[in-house]
């Protein structure tokens, strides 16, 4: 594995690039251009993403399974007991919840915007148009330091508390090699809910060909949150369907 941090991150193509790209299209094609090409994307079946995560002083391992069909889970171990969040298994999505420690249904608002969300497999900007996403670019802005290029993504629209809501983010494109470093987008649910959340990528790496952020941090009002580092990223892993399953589910099928 080749590790090439944000700064440098392949200085070949970015000076390739276009000088000035004069639309949000152009931004992302050379964005899937330097992350090692769209149709290798494309033919992703599933990733694997295992490292450590922290979280209100609690550092933990972690691992995140991701497929194309829609399927994805996040585990970690705490206090030596595996624990699982956004379980989704093509129709249930379930939590642990932390107070019994027992699996809980989403309820269905929750679950059918999870659902759309699994379109983005494995980057929201694959196929965005044939998606009916549309994207505009806003201009340079300043973020963290680091000279950008702004664009506003709007996807389907999703479900807020029974009223329908355009799902709108803003991704902040490094201008030198053309990769996000930035997403902000409104929290729609929770004790956050309204307020402005922030993730922040960095150290993109290499893997088989394709470039994906190894350290993300996640802000809330400027806040931080939550912060996770990968070790260690697989493609095409092979998954067992178990891993997916409602716990009762489980139980029924060993009686």
């Amino acid at each position: 594995m080749k590790t090439i941090k944000i700064l440098t991150f392949v200085v070949a193509l970015a000076l390739a690039a276009p000088a000035q790209a004069q639309t949000a299209d152009e931004i992302i094609s050379t964005y899937f251009e330097n992350i090692g090409g769209l149709e290798n994307f494309k033919q992703l079946e599933g990733m694997k993403l295992e490292g450590n995560a922290s979280q209100q002083g609690f550092e933990f391992p972690f691992t995140v399974l991701q497929l194309k069909d829609g399927r994805q889970m996040f585990s970690f171990t705490f206090q030596g007991k595996k624990i699982k969040q956004g379980v989704f298994d093509g129709e249930i999505l379930w939590n642990t919840n932390f107070m019994t420690m027992k699996a809980e249904k989403s309820d269905a608002e929750q679950t059918a915007n999870f659902k759309l969300n699994t379109n983005d497999f494995p980057d929201s900007f694959v196929d965005y148009k044939e998606k009916g996403y549309t994207v505009e670019l806003l201009g340079n802005e300043t973020m963290d330091g680091a000279e950008t290029f702004k664009i506003k993504l709007v996807k389907e629209p999703i479900t807020v508390d029974g009223v329908q809501e355009d799902d709108v983010s803003f991704y902040y494109f490094d201008t030198e090699n053309y990769v996000p470093i930035a997403v902000e987008s409104v929290v729609r649910e929770g004790p956050a809910k309204g307020k402005t959340a922030k993730t922040i990528m960095s150290d993109y790496q290499e893997v088989e060909g394709l470039y994906f952020p190894f350290s993300t941090s996640q802000y809330v009002d400027g806040n931080l949150m939550f912060s996770m580092t990968m070790d260690n990223v697989e493609l095409n892993p092979t998954v067992d369907d178990a891993e997916f399953a409602f716990p009762e589910e489980i139980a029924e099928e060993k009686k």
